[in-house]
């Protein structure tokens, strides 16, 4: 059994290009698989009754063909991770650990829209260029009310993920709501590689970035953005907006671009254990005046990333109170290729404090009449004149 270190992103945004981005989706410990040998004891739990009660089944349920010993062992395992009542602890069976893993590198087979999620239905605020659904010609703003027969209403990331998400050449129908307006399209679903980091020149001068998701790339993208785009900028808005996490040794590199020294977060287990993580790295923007803007949908790696720079007091965050995950998830691959994501760990800001269950709460706060307001760094033609958020930090920042 082989274990993979990571933090999951905390999530109510999914890419579903499969999406999930899922959101969320994970923020990575570290990068390589290690051996795991298991666990000396199993503490209190008395495992004797799901013991007699596979027995049971297996030799008494009346219909013996339709006994498949591998489900009942995913639903027995998933039992357990249901027990916890943590809704940061999953488990995954192989087809979907394998899902998840290809996703830690922005790999998906699915439509290609972002999605925000609400108690209502899932809200598509953005499609991926050139994706299955930009074709389709679903928009930003276009609510999904169902996918197949299954009501999409209060579903989570992963729900939709799941009914989204599928093989390449496959075909999956959505009732969308436009406008008072509903309709039914099918798209075919086709695998996607998108990128974590875009970047465009606006306002006087001003590098604006957006990070999608902590990713594999991200670090190398991020770092490239500010290579090609600092040169003669007065500014710089950092957009982490609708970001569910990811890899925190991205996280990491992100804080490292713009603070020279000090600590970028720490964990702690259940020992009370302190990991810090400090700076390191090159520092491309030390200096240049930085405005970060989060809302809601901004999560686990992206709070650490903006907490740190508003406790180093590096920028000041424009938005919306954010999602508020400050633990920590870790991926426990099962003898048959499934996965446990258990929670291991929270995380800290430099400062000592958490943001679980609170967010991170902007200096600025800014709010949005609508999700298709903001700014789409991927049709800049479209400008940004209704992102008010976006408007706002642009305001902040000198010239």
């Amino acid at each position: 059994m082989n274990r993979r270190a990571a933090l999951r992103g905390g999530a109510v945004l999914a890419i579903l290009i499969v999406t999930f981005v899922a959101g969320v989706y994970v923020d990575q410990a570290f990068p390589e698989y290690v051996p795991y040998f298991g666990h000396r004891s199993v503490g209190n739990v008395d495992v004797s009754e799901l013991q007699q009660a596979i027995r049971l089944i297996q030799a008494d349920y009346v219909d013996a063909s339709k006994v498949d010993s591998a489900k009942l062992s995913h639903s027995s395992v998933q039992g357990l991770i249901s027990g916890l009542g943590d809704p940061f602890s999953a488990y995954f069976d192989p087809t979907q650990y394998k899902r998840l893993q290809q996703s830690y590198q922005g790999l998906y087979s699915g439509i290609g829209i972002y999605l925000s999620f609400t108690t209502g239905y899932p809200v598509i605020t953005g499609t991926v260029p050139g994706s299955p659904a930009a074709s389709g010609g679903l928009q930003a703003g276009d609510q999904i009310v169902k996918v197949g027969d299954k009501d999409m209403k209060g579903v989570t990331s992963d729900q939709a993920t799941t009914l989204i998400q599928g093989p390449d050449g496959t075909k999956v129908t959505l009732e969308i709501s436009r406008n008072g307006q509903t309709f039914s399209v099918t798209i075919t679903r086709a695998e996607i590689h998108v990128a974590t980091v875009r970047s465009a020149e606006i306002g006087n001068h001003v590098l604006y970035v957006r990070i999608y998701q902590f990713g594999t790339d991200t670090s190398t993208e991020f770092a490239s953005a500010l290579a090609g785009g600092l040169p003669g900028k007065t500014g710089m808005v950092l957009d982490l907006r609708g970001d569910p996490g990811g890899f925190i040794t991205a996280a990491d590199d992100v804080i490292s671009q713009f603070v020279a020294s000090g600590e970028t977060f720490e964990l702690r287990d259940r020992s009370g254990t302190v990991d810090r993580h400090m700076v390191s790295g090159k520092h491309a923007a030390p200096s240049i005046p930085l405005e970060v803007l989060v809302d809601a949908n901004s999560a686990s790696a992206s709070e650490i990333v903006a907490g740190s720079l508003q406790v180093h007091q590096r920028a000041k965050l424009v938005g919306t109170v954010t999602f508020g995950k400050g633990s920590v998830q870790q991926d426990f691959e099962l003898a048959d290729g499934s996965d446990i994501h258990l929670t291991i760990k929270r995380w800290y800001l430099p400062n000592g404090q958490t943001i679980d269950h609170k967010g991170l709460t902007p200096d600025v706060a800014v709010t949005l009449t609508s999700p298709t307001d903001e700014y789409d760094v991927t049709a800049p033609s479209q400008g940004y004149a209704k992102d008010a958020q976006l408007n706002a930090a642009l305001a902040m920042l000198p010239g």
